[in-house]
């Protein structure tokens, strides 16, 4: 029971620390952005800062990974949480003093990839370290039913904070959680690794052990290539979002706002259910689930005429879209941590980062440019309608394997 409750405790710990770090992350992202979209109101230039911003990450997931096997994962976390933190402080000061170009906002964005990168890959390999096997379900749902609060009150914040003072100041909400995020990681005790295999591999031997996992497992293979394919048209959504509310509907930041607010909150009532009586015996089919409801949200996303009454279906789009999310993401988190060696786990999770985060760049320059021409509104439609495909095509290939491994 003792321990029981010590890994419940330290897990709480952890996630808390993470969500205080995100609700400030989370609200001067949406400041920075609704910053640069008031700024030049081009689909174009946010298409560039989501290309900046997620840039890093295909470029340094594969040594983020590596990292997070072969050197200590609580280090690895505070250190780029405080280096977020550092260069939010930096810019702030910066701009307080002088009158930047939006261009440094993109190079902001940047910094915080990097940052990211580096950290994602931790935390996630640390969890299956504190939590039992058949608790990583619950515990992912929590860890999500957190993050949700922290994108759902996050951009509310940076919305307020940025109608009420200048950015400069705004951005200190993201100094603050991370000084408390690494505080309540550095508390906790993480359990050691035996690391032997890293040891005589080198950089490439390394990244194809992260591959490997992926090929060895079919199951895990048609669910990574499925999203792979979606994320080439769903990541570029992210970045448009904005624009949708001021361009397409003729709204204000506080509606900006609440779109974000209607996102977290589908991701608040999914991860809830999913910490608490929803039990995923077939975590991979779920997953499959979720990635094809978010194709066909986004495809009634942008068939909503833009009329104020159609706002509020958009907002109510955005709560099932913010859900299908988590479909998606808790099953296949939870079935990485449980099927995949530990001493592995960072490369596996870095190789999905990799293959996830190299999309959203080539989608934004493949995005953008017809965003601008036909309207964001357009972009949401195409994008939809190709996630209902390319996950229909995927799974059918991946149900005739799975039957074919039954017999």
């Amino acid at each position: 029971m003792e321990n029981k409750q010590k890994w419940k405790s330290q897990f709480m710990t952890v996630a808390l620390g993470q969500a205080v770090s995100m609700l400030g992350s989370h609200g001067v992202q949406f400041a920075l952005i609704w910053w640069l979209a008031e700024k030049t109101s081009s689909p174009l230039m946010l298409g560039i800062s989501g290309f900046a911003a997620y840039l890093p990450m295909t470029l340094f997931s594969p040594l983020a990974g590596i990292a997070a096997d072969r050197y200590n994962r609580k280090f690895i976390s505070i250190f780029s949480d405080m280096a977020m933190g550092a260069a939010a402080l930096i810019y702030a000061v910066l701009l307080f003093f002088f009158d930047l170009s939006v261009w440094t906002a993109i190079a902001m964005l940047c910094v915080r990839g990097i940052g990211s990168t580096f950290q994602q890959p931790a935390i996630q390999s640390i969890i299956p370290q504190l939590v039992p096997k058949d608790q990583l379900v619950k515990t992912n749902g929590w860890m999500q039913l957190l993050n949700a609060g922290s994108f759902m009150l996050g951009p509310v914040i940076g919305a307020s904070l940025y109608a009420i003072f200048p950015m400069s100041i705004v951005l200190m909400s993201d100094v603050v959680g991370a000084i408390l995020a690494s505080t309540a990681l550095a508390v906790v005790k993480i359990p050691k690794l035996e690391k032997t295999e890293w040891k005589e591999q080198h950089f490439v031997a390394e990244i194809k052990v992260g591959l490997q996992v992926f090929q060895e497992d079919k199951k895990l293979f048609y669910i990574v290539t499925a999203e792979a394919l979606c994320m080439f048209f769903y990541a570029p959504l992210s970045s448009f979002y904005p624009l949708m509310t001021s361009d397409y509907f003729k709204l204000s930041a506080i509606y900006g706002s609440a779109v974000e607010l209607s996102f977290a909150i589908g991701m608040l009532v999914s991860s809830l259910l999913f910490s608490s009586v929803l039990k995923i015996n077939r975590k991979i089919r779920a997953s499959f689930i979720g990635l094809f409801a978010m194709g066909v949200m986004s495809l009634i996303c942008g068939i909503i005429p833009p009329v104020y009454a159609g706002w509020f279906f958009f907002a109510g789009s955005c709560i099932c879209l913010g859900a299908a999310g988590n479909v998606h993401t808790i099953p296949l988190t939870a079935y990485m941590q449980e099927t995949i060696s530990p001493d592995k786990m960072g490369r596996a999770f870095s190789v999905l980062t990799l293959i996830s985060s190299a999309t959203m760049p080539i989608g934004l320059l493949f995005s953008s440019p017809i965003a601008e021409k036909v309207g964001v509104n357009v972009w949401f439609f195409i994008s939809g309608l190709c996630m209902i495909m390319l996950t229909t095509g995927v799974l059918i290939r991946y149900a005739a394997e799975y039957r074919r491994e039954e017999r």
